[in-house]
C-alpha cells in the first residue's frame, strides 16, 4: 500500500464496480442508512409546524437519535462478535424499518423523538458492522471495498436531505415512510445475497471500548472529536431553522453540502494527508470550520447559504482524518478503539441539536454559531497540545491502510 493511490484502479487491481451482489446489497443499504442522518434536515420547520412544536423540541429528533447511537457503540461489537455480521446487519435494518415507519405515524413530537431513538439503535447496529461485512465480501482487496463504503457514506449524506425535501414537500411524514420502504428493500437484498461470515475469534465485551480510552492518544482524538462534532451538528440540526427555506430549497442546499462532504472525504483529504500530514490537515481544517461558522452566523442570508455549503468541505476532511487517527493512534484492536472513540463523540452530536436552539432563546440567533466556532477551535487546540500523544502513527499513517487494518482485525 505504501506510495500507492488507493483511488487509482491500479492500486486495487480490480475496479470497485466489479463486486459481488452481496457487496452491492450491503453498500446500497449503507447509502440509505446514512441518508437517515440528514433526512429530517429540510423538513424540521415543517415538523415543528405540523406537530405544533418549538425548534428546540424538534431538534430533539437528533438528540435522541445520537444519544442512543452513543450508548449503542458499547453494544454493537458485543452483539456482532456473538451472532455474526449478517445477523447484526439484518437486526439493525429490521429496527430501522419498524421505527422509521412508526416515526411517520407520530401524533406528537414526544412520540417522534422516541421513535427516532429506536431508529438510532438500529442504525448503529447496521453502520458499525457494514464496513467489515463489505470488506469480507468484496473483490479487489480492502482498498476497493473501503472506497466503496466511503462513497456510500458520502452519497447517503448528500441524498438524505434531497429525499427529505422531495417527499417532505407533500407531507413531513412521507420521508419516514420512504426510508422504511427503502430499508425493507435493503433487508431483502442482504437476506438474499449475503452469506454469513466467520465470527471473530475473540468476543468483545461491553467495557472494552471504555477501557481502550485509557490510552492517551485515543482519548485525545476522542476529546478533540467531541468538540468538533458539536460544531458539525450545530450546522446540521440548527441551520435549517436559521435559513428558514422551503423543503425544496433547504434540501438543495444540504444536497450541495453533502456533495462537498463526499468529495473532500473520499478524494481530497487523503491527498492532503500524504502531502502535509494528518495533524496539520486536521488542525487547519478545524480552524477554517470555526471561521466558516462565524461567517454563517453573522453573514446575510445568501452568505449563510454559501457558508453552509462550504462547511461540507471541512466536515468531509475532518471526518476522514478523525476516523483514521482513532483507528491507528493506539494499540487497541481497531474495532474496539473505534467504538470507544464513537462512544465519546456522539454525545456531542446529541448535545448540539438541543443546546443550539436553547442558546438562541437565551441570547440571539448569532451566539449558537459563536459557541460552535469556539468548540471547533477547542478541538484544534486539543490537537495542538496533544500533538506528541497523537503523533504515534499519525503522520506516517496511510489513510486506507489504517482502515484496512481495522476491518482485518474485525473480520478475523
Amino acid at each position: 500500500m505504501q506510495g500507492e493511490d488507493p483511488f487509482d484502479e491500479g492500486a486495487t487491481g480490480v475496479s470497485i464496480l466489479r463486486q459481488p451482489k452481496a457487496v452491492w446489497a450491503t453498500a446500497g443499504a449503507s447509502v440509505v442508512a446514512f441518508m437517515g442522518i440528514g433526512l429530517v434536515d429540510p423538513i424540521l420547520p415543517s415538523i415543528a409546524q405540523g406537530l405544533d412544536a418549538s425548534a428546540s423540541q424538534v431538534s430533539l429528533l437528533f438528540t435522541s437519535y445520537f444519544l442512543i447511537t452513543a450508548f449503542a457503540m458499547l453494544v454493537t461489537g458485543f452483539v456482532s462478535s456473538r451472532i455474526g455480521g449478517r445477523k447484526t446487519l439484518l437486526a439493525g435494518l429490521a429496527l430501522v424499518i419498524v421505527f422509521a415507519a412508526l416515526s411517520g405515524t407520530s401524533s406528537s413530537v414526544a412520540e417522534l423523538v422516541g421513535f427516532r431513538a429506536g431508529w438510532g439503535l438500529g442504525n448503529a447496529l447496521f453502520v458499525s458492522t457494514a464496513l467489515a461485512v463489505i470488506v469480507g465480501a468484496a473483490a479487489g482487496g480492502s482498498a476497493a471495498a473501503i472506497l466503496l463504503y466511503e462513497s456510500a457514506l458520502g452519497l447517503g449524506m448528500a441524498c438524505g436531505p434531497l429525499l427529505g425535501a422531495l417527499l417532505g414537500d407533500a407531507s413531513w411524514r412521507y420521508p419516514f415512510f420512504g426510508t422504511a420502504a427503502l430499508m425493507a428493500i435493503g433487508f431483502l437484498c442482504i437476506a438474499a445475497f449475503l452469506k454469513e461470515q466467520p465470527k471473530p475469534a475473540v468476543k468483545t465485551s461491553l467495557l472494552d471500548p471504555v477501557k481502550a480510552l485509557g490510552h492517551g492518544g485515543l482519548a485525545s482524538v476522542a476529546a478533540s472529536a467531541f468538540f468538533y462534532n458539536y460544531a458539525f451538528f450545530t450546522i446540521l440540526a440548527f441551520t435549517p431553522f436559521v435559513l428558514d427555506m422551503t423543503p425544496y430549497k433547504s434540501g438543495a442546499v444540504f444536497f450541495a453540502w453533502g456533495l462537498l462532504l463526499a468529495v473532500f472525504s473520499v478524494l481530497v483529504a487523503p491527498r492532503l494527508q500524504r502531502r502535509f500530514g494528518s495533524l496539520k490537515v486536521l488542525g487547519g481544517s478545524l480552524v477554517l470550520l470555526a471561521a466558516d461558522l462565524l461567517v454563517l452566523g453573522y453573514g446575510s442570508h445568501t452568505t449563510a447559504i454559501v457558508a453552509t455549503i462550504v462547511s461540507g468541505a471541512f466536515i468531509g476532511m475532518n471526518n476522514t482524518v478523525f476516523t483514521e487517527l482513532a483507528l491507528g493512534v493506539s494499540d487497541a484492536p481497531r474495532p474496539v478503539a473505534s467504538a470507544g472513540y464513537n462512544f465519546v463523540r456522539w454525545f456531542a452530536a446529541a448535545a448540539a441539536p438541543f443546546l443550539a436552539p436553547k442558546i438562541e432563546e437565551w441570547t440571539d440567533i448569532h451566539v449558537p454559531f459563536v459557541v460552535a466556532a469556539l468548540a471547533a477551535l477547542v478541538g484544534a487546540a486539543v490537537v495542538g497540545v496533544r500533538r506528541t500523544a497523537l503523533n504515534h502513527e499519525a503522520e506516517e499513517l496511510e489513510p486506507v491502510h489504517a482502515m484496512e487494518d481495522s476491518v482485518t482485525v474485525f473480520a478475523e
